[in-house]
């Protein structure tokens, strides 16, 4: 692979949440570039989806990862998955490298990891009803004991407030709501007992009536169970309800990294800003009011922009350092890190 256009990876400054250490989750100068291939000419580059990201993630802790589409969110959460392979670095799990898992291992990891996938329709068999799909995580799982197996499937039902439990056991899927599906969803990541929950744009699919209603359901999990929560999404909107730290990606690199009272009054980063301009509106009377956006498009990750990788959209920047230097983390107050030439 290609050592250009790189930043040496560093350890990531403390921001560590006041009660608990531990950390559950480490990426370590992670990239995940996938070959392209001419039919009948071979090789054709690589698409940098992830480009050099590092962070932690403690006990309890929640963070929102956030860019728009093509950012490299979705790469990075398959990644920690286990379902990409690194191109270089790692994933870190509770001591053990996602990547290379002993097979033995990998059942575990699948229990320890829950998943909260963007459409919940699309994310339940439609052939099996809500008891059968919380009832297979288990199964697989190796659970045998069939009592076990009903009292987490009550208990997880209960969690989520899907209950009279029995009014919805025989349900299938086309017989809920969104908000009811993504119930079942979230039931079906908590029913193994895991210790980080992956929620890929939980809401993005539910009427706007359900979205508060389940972010706070999430909120409350994080809280009451200790999880570790990494919350994907394009809406700085929502972030608020329940992470502790937002972390901005943009063409496949972190730009900014602060808690998250700070980075939404204090942004950095000239493309945090630009996102903080696109965030919805709550007052009707600024629906049709334009928003000032950056001009552009966002840069092919096939062939991304030398220096920082936003400065061809960005207003400013400054000739001969912008679009020739390597942006390394400048880190300002606050546990305020961001990569931009304006603040060296």
């Amino acid at each position: 692979m290609a050592e250009n256009n790189k930043v040496s990876a560093k350890k990531e400054p403390a921001m560590t949440p006041a009660n608990n250490d531990e950390i559950v989750l480490s990426v370590q100068d992670l990239h995940v570039w996938f070959e392209l291939r001419r039919f009948g000419f071979g090789h054709a580059g690589y698409v940098r989806a992830v480009d050099g990201v590092t962070f932690d993630l403690h006990r309890g802790e929640a963070i929102a990862i956030v860019g728009e589409s093509g950012c490299g969110k979705s790469s990075l959460m398959k990644t920690i998955l286990g379902l990409n392979k690194p191109t270089k670095g790692q994933v870190i799990f509770n001591g053990k490298d996602v990547a290379n898992l002993a097979k033995e291992d990998k059942a575990w990891f699948h229990s320890k990891v829950g998943y909260v996938q963007q459409d919940p329709y699309g994310a339940l068999p439609p052939f099996m009803d809500v008891e059968h799909i919380l009832a297979e995580p288990l199964i697989v799982g190796g659970v045998k004991d069939k009592v076990e197996i009903t009292e987490r499937i009550r208990k997880s039902m209960e969690l989520v407030k899907l209950s009279p439990v029995e009014d919805f056991l025989t349900k299938f899927p086309h017989m809920l709501s969104g908000g009811q599906q993504q119930r079942v969803v979230i039931a079906r990541a908590m029913i193994t007992q895991p210790k980080l929950i992956i929620a890929d744009e939980p809401v993005s699919m539910l009427d706007a009536s359900v979205r508060v209603e389940i972010l706070k359901l999430l909120s409350g999990l994080q809280q009451s169970y200790d999880l570790s929560v990494m919350y994907i999404t394009h809406d700085l909107s929502t972030v608020s309800y329940f992470s502790k730290r937002i972390f901005v990606m943009y063409a496949g690199q972190v730009v900014e990294k602060a808690p998250v009272r700070e980075l939404l009054g204090n942004p950095l980063h000239p493309y945090t800003s630009a996102l903080l301009e696109g965030t919805s509106d709550p007052d009707a009377n600024n629906a049709l009011t334009f928003k000032h956006v950056p001009p552009g498009e966002p840069p092919s990750l096939v062939n991304p922009p030398t220096g920082c990788r936003y400065h061809p959209r960005c207003e400013k920047m400054m000739a001969g350092l912008c679009d020739k230097e390597i942006v390394p983390e400048f880190t300002r107050d606050n546990n305020h890190l961001v990569s931009c030439w304006l603040y060296k």
